[in-house]
This record gives structure tokens, C-alpha cells and sequence, in this order.
């Protein structure tokens, strides 16, 4: 019997969307500890920016930032390109960025649904295919993971156009693995649950919920506490490796409760 492959990123350029942070800092932090040889990150925030630079520098990696908002289809277009300029060709993608604005059918603006598909479908869908075109030219293998989200499956009333927009990118991940296929290139997704996150904590402070809300939520929970982005980072990091080089096309749920199952 062979050995088991090991979870490993040595040589790889990582690119991860949201990599400021929460899920996509956590992810980009452990690419960097899984030996990737560089890692890119993209967000808004350039300070925030600069700090995780920092950190991935500091375990042994190259790293870049590359600002740009994902609703903007033509900064979406250029972030790949600048990533290479600046590393190399990215061969391993983490579309974790994602907006979360609340919005019932009756409540949400036509403005608000083209916002959240921009940036939540259309620029993993953009990143995807301009990190695929680049492999097919060079005939290299690739993986992508696409951090989506339980309420893909339907979500809650008052998460419409959010929970639409991430539906959009669960069948995008199926349908790009199985195009992307001849290419080697593997694309996978996750569909995360309840999560403690900076993004999170914005929300819940939007709904008028007190600022011990995780103290009160994390009880309630079925192992006590809500996921942390390094839960979510080594699922990633496993997903990008060739340890998980036979799976592709995987939604993954990422949850403490079991979905279709009732106790």
C-alpha cells in the first residue's frame, strides 16, 4: 500500500479573494504554512492589506496585494494578470470574498440582486476563466475552491438575492469542473455554515444585535461554538492539494447541522 499523499502547496501560486480577512485570511495564512511558494490576495482594504502581506512574508512565503473591488468587472479582469506579474502563473484559486447584505424578495433593490451576483458569481467566474485560459496556454494543472455558503441550498427569507447569487456559484462550480476536466483543473466548493468572522460581526451589529452576540450564539450551537476561519482554511488547503488531486466537482457542506436531517 502507497503512503498516504501529504497536504502540501510547495511550488504553488495561490491567489485568494477576501484574503484581507476572515475565511479568505485564513485560507491565504494557511497556503502559506502549507509550503505554497507564493500567495496573493485581493480585498479593498489596502492597509489591511499590507498586515497580511506581512504575516504571509513572515512564514517564509512571497506574497502580493492586488486592490480591487469584485463588482467592478474590468479590476476583477486585471487581478489574475497582476498576480502573475508579480509571483507567477496562479495555479491555485480561492474565490472566498462574498458580500452578505440582508433583503427579503419584497424588500430587495434591483441595485442591490446586481451587486451581490457581481461580486458573489460573476468574479469567481471571471478569476476562473482567466487562471483557466493562462494553464491551458502553459499546460499546467490547476485547482480552484469556491467558498459558498449552506444557504445555497435556499437560505432563510431575508437573505434573497445573497442566497441566489451563491446558488448561482454552487452549480458554476459544477458546471466549470466538469468543463475544466480535460484541463486538469479541479474546482470544488464549500458550503459554509455559521461562521465567526469580522464580516460577521459587522452584520450582526447591523440587525441591532447586542456586541456579546457570540457569546450568546456559540451555546446555542450543536459543538458549542460557531466556525472559525481555520476550520474552513485547511478544508481549502486540502481541496488545492494533490492530496485531493481524484475529487472535483464537490460541494462540500460545511456545517454542524445536517442537511435534510431533523432531530
Amino acid at each position: 500500500m502507497s503512503a498516504l499523499p501529504k497536504v502540501s502547496l510547495a511550488g504553488r501560486v495561490v491567489l485568494v479573494t477576501g484574503g484581507t480577512q476572515g475565511i479568505g485570511e485564513g485560507c491565504a495564512l494557511a497556503a502559506a504554512e502549507a509550503g505554497a511558494a507564493s500567495v496573493c490576495i485581493t480585498g479593498r482594504n489596502a492597509d489591511r492589506g499590507a498586515q497580511v502581506v506581512a504575516a504571509l512574508r513572515a512564514l517564509g512565503t512571497r506574497a502580493h496585494f492586488v486592490a480591487a473591488d469584485l463588482a467592478d468587472a474590468d479590476a476583477t479582469a486585471a487581478i489574475v494578470g497582476g498576480a502573475e506579474a508579480a509571483l507567477g502563473p496562479v495555479d491555485a484559486l480561492v474565490n472566498a470574498a462574498g458580500l452578505t447584505d440582508r433583503g427579503t424578495i419584497l424588500e430587495t433593490p434591483h441595485a442591490l440582486w446586481d451587486r451581490l451576483f457581481a461580486v458573489n458569481a460573476r468574479a469567481p467566474f471571471i478569476l476562473t476563466q482567466a487562471m483557466a485560459r493562462r494553464l491551458q496556454a502553459l499546460g499546467k494543472p490547476g485547482a480552484v475552491v469556491n467558498v459558498i455558503t449552506m444557504s445555497s441550498h435556499g437560505g432563510q427569507p431575508f437573505l434573497t438575492a445573497y442566497s441566489a447569487s451563491k446558488g448561482a456559484l454552487a452549480t458554476l462550480t459544477k458546471n466549470t469542473a466538469l468543463g475544466l476536466r480535460p484541463l486538469r483543473i479541479r474546482v470544488n466548493g464549500i458550503n459554509l455554515g455559521w461562521a465567526d468572522t469580522p464580516g460577521e460581526h459587522v452584520v450582526q451589529q447591523q440587525d441591532g444585535n447586542p456586541p456579546d452576540w457570540l457569546d450568546r450564539a456559540a451555546p446555542s450551537q450543536p459543538f458549542g461554538r460557531l466556525i472559525r476561519p481555520r476550520d474552513v482554511a485547511g478544508l481549502a488547503t486540502y481541496l488545492l492539494s494533490d492530496a485531493a488531486e481524484m475529487m472535483t466537482g464537490a460541494l462540500i457542506d460545511f456545517d454542524q447541522n445536517v442537511m435534510g436531517a431533523y432531530a
